[in-house]
């Protein structure tokens, strides 16, 4: 410390560990480098010096039929099948770390977002044969992929990555952003894409065209589309902001009005993955919507029940009244692929092959849904793989939420916890009751915290172990039937009041930041969900008898809208009203791009290079945990007010002291005092 070279945060950064007592330790370098934390035998030096890294959240690959040129890539070969790039979502702001591949040592390494790609093709017809379809690897990874990457955005002091961007922060306020870090996803970047799904209760399920069809595919009535296609822009302004295109279907298939002729159809709940979308539909079950084909002009029928024969086919479960559905995750891994070795590859979760519902009287029940992934459809029949509901604990069972290989289950008797980390015997973990929650309706979960609406408003939950969340505080609204949290805001479907924003950067004190009705017109909010298109953020509304709203929440005018989490401004930029006088009750949620492992370290999306791979949970408890016991970091920063190095250097110092306590330092040091002239003495000193 006394060398005029002296770097107080560099000496912290570089040799903080914990000792043998599990006291916090940093100042000198043990007999043993390798016992410090940022070694540089497991940590890429990049890791910390990066002042930034660049992600692509999904290009559009369209490939078109019977034009004749040049390919982009082999050489330039000329062909009949043509694919262009289309980039999306570029973002800036997103920082993440994984272990590198096995050619650099597998180290802590920068990752980003690359080649997260959704396919379509036309034909020569030009026909939309299939449409921003996301891939699966050979071993059944998502193809929603990342890659370890060397940022090239190296920086020096100032620049560099500090204590908060990796660990829990002691003023609790980057939640968010470890979840980012970890890359377990933040629901920001996910994909509605060109059609948004909506359950319409009795009217059926809904594909509302919300994007333009050309290139670039801009949500209709926003910021760009009125850059891009200003003549479009301009009549759907005069037509009252109101979006025409869409296709549907009834919600039965054609056997119903013989086998069940006075049951009405109804959809609940949907969720679209791949070229399905799987509802919920309360007294006719669980029922698999085949929707390959909805962009495709060449049907009629655009959305079917059983596209071989119902006898070729059986794509419904049979339940008293199925309430909602969820996939683990709405990327689609495969877990039934073949692995092999030389790939280094990580399996699937089993967990991942099932479709996981809830039903009022029949509690959990799960679905084997790995055969629509195979590409197989002589294996298409799907049947109840197992119904859990021990001594009736999951009736009035009304939503579920994934958190791992935990189910979090909205019932009678509260919040109840399900592990599925083995699927064919789940168990309970934990039941938080009515003496805390009062008729929940959702949860959603965000690294350490979870958010449960309940009649009384919103419960936060503390799921650093998420088979045992603790209840934690609330904040009171009058109505809250839906909650989707993406960075660090919470939106919140509140019927009458509209869409309630909550500012949940610190979430263990959540506060309303704004309440949205833009004017009045939405009034009946049941669901919310998010995408984003290019870089603005959109909020989908499920708003009752007022249809479909589509919300821009950010857009170059919005301050801070490259950042990590701007401030919404919202905006209505689109509505659909229901035909019929349908209700809009759920929106399908997107596609998601920026999560690449779950809350219990099980990866689910692919690496681009042979090795590479997101942390596991022991490796991310480490950056959180000690002893089982969270443990948390500040920053310290050098004042610049002091004008002299060497007495800004000392306050620095003292202000690490006063955080982690005294450094350990050589006994040299400790004696040595300070030269004037840093020469070649003063360095081998």
């Amino acid at each position: 410390p006394a060398n005029p070279e002296y770097n107080p945060l560099a000496a912290l950064s570089k040799t903080v560990r914990f000792d043998d007592n599990g006291h916090f330790a940093w100042g000198d370098v043990p007999d043993d480098a390798a016992l410090c934390a940022h070694h540089s035998g497991t940590m890429s030096c990049t890791a910390c010096h990066s002042s930034w890294n660049p992600s692509c959240y999904g290009c559009h690959l369209p490939q078109k039929a019977d034009k004749k040129m040049p390919e982009l890539h082999n050489e330039g070969d000329v062909g009949l099948n043509y694919t262009a790039y289309n980039w999306q979502t570029l973002r800036s702001e997103v920082y993440m770390l994984a272990r590198d591949g096995i050619v650099t040592g597998q180290k802590i390494n920068p990752v980003r977002s690359a080649c997260a790609i959704h396919v379509g093709s036309y034909n020569k017809n030009r026909e939309s044969i299939y449409y921003q379809q996301q891939t699966i690897s050979a071993e059944g990874l998502s193809g929603i992929a990342f890659s370890t990457n060397v940022p090239h955005t190296v920086r020096g002091k100032g620049e560099t990555k500090t204590c908060t961007d990796c660990h829990l922060s002691r003023d609790n306020d980057n939640n968010a952003l470890i979840a980012q870090l970890l890359m377990h996803g933040t629901n920001f970047t996910n994909l509605i894409g060109k059609y948004c799904w909506v359950a319409c209760a009795d009217h059926g399920l809904f594909a509302v065209q919300v994007t333009e069809t050309a290139e670039p595919q801009t949500v209709i009535g926003s910021y760009l589309h009125k850059l891009s296609f200003p003549d479009d822009y301009r009549k759907h302004v005069e037509h009252g902001r109101q979006y025409e295109l869409f296709h549907e279907h009834p919600g039965n298939d054609i056997s119903q009005p013989l086998l069940n002729p006075f049951r009405k159809p109804e959809v609940l709940a949907c969720q679209l993955r791949g070229e399905y979308v799987y509802a919920a539909c309360g007294k006719a079950g669980f029922r698999i919507f085949d929707v390959a084909f909805t962009d495709h002009k060449g049907f009629s029928e655009r959305m079917v029940t059983a596209p071989v024969s119902p006898v070729g086919q059986r794509f419904y479960v049979r339940t008293k009244y199925c309430t909602d559905v969820a996939a683990p995750t709405t990327i689609a891994p495969d877990p039934t692929r073949t692995h092999l070795p030389e790939n280094r590859e990580q399996p699937v979760h089993a967990m991942y092959a099932y479709i996981y519902v809830t039903d009022k009287y029949e509690g959990l029940i799960m679905v084997g849904a790995g055969t629509l992934l195979d590409g197989n459809p002589l294996n298409n029949f799907v049947k109840k793989d197992v119904v859990f509901n021990p001594d009736g604990i999951l009736n009035g069972a009304r939503s579920i939420e994934i958190v791992g290989t935990n189910a979090y289950i909205c019932c009678d008797v509260g919040l109840v916890v399900v592990s599925i980390e083995n699927p064919k015997e789940p168990q309970i973990t934990e039941i938080i009751d009515s003496e805390i929650l009062t008729h929940p309706t959702d949860v959603a979960v965000q690294f350490r915290y979870g958010f449960v609406c309940d009649h009384e408003g919103i419960k936060v939950l503390d799921t650093t172990d998420p088979a045992h969340p603790k209840y934690l505080t609330k904040i009171e609204l009058h109505e809250a039937h839906k909650i989707y949290v993406a960075r660090t805001y919470g939106y919140v479907a509140a019927g009458s009041q509209g869409l309630v924003i909550l500012d949940l950067k610190d979430p263990a004190h959540p506060k309303i930041d704004q309440i949205y009705n833009a004017g009045g017109k939405i009034c009946e909010l049941h669901d919310v969900k998010l995408g984003i298109t290019y870089t603005s953020e959109f909020a989908y509304l499920a708003d009752g008898h007022n249809g479909l709203h589509v919300v821009q929440l950010t857009s170059p005018d919005t301050p801070g809208y490259a950042g990590f989490s701007p401030r919404p401004t919202p905006r209505l930029v689109g509505t659909f009203k229901i035909p019929k006088g349908g209700h809009a009750v759920a929106i399908s949620e997107g596609i998601d791009r920026d999560r690449a492992v779950d809350e219990a370290g099980n990866q689910i999306a692919v690496f681009g290079r042979v090795g590479a791979r997101p942390l596991n949970l022991e490796e991310q408890r480490r950056l959180y945990l000690q002893g089982g016991d969270i443990w948390t970091v500040a920053d310290p920063k050098r004042d610049y007010s002091i004008p002299e190095a060497p007495a800004r250097e000392a306050a620095l110092r003292k202000a690490i002291e006063d955080l982690y306590g005294p450094g350990r330092h050589p006994a040299r040091e400790q004696i040595a005092q300070p030269l004037e002239a840093p020469g070649k003495a003063t360095l081998r000193q």
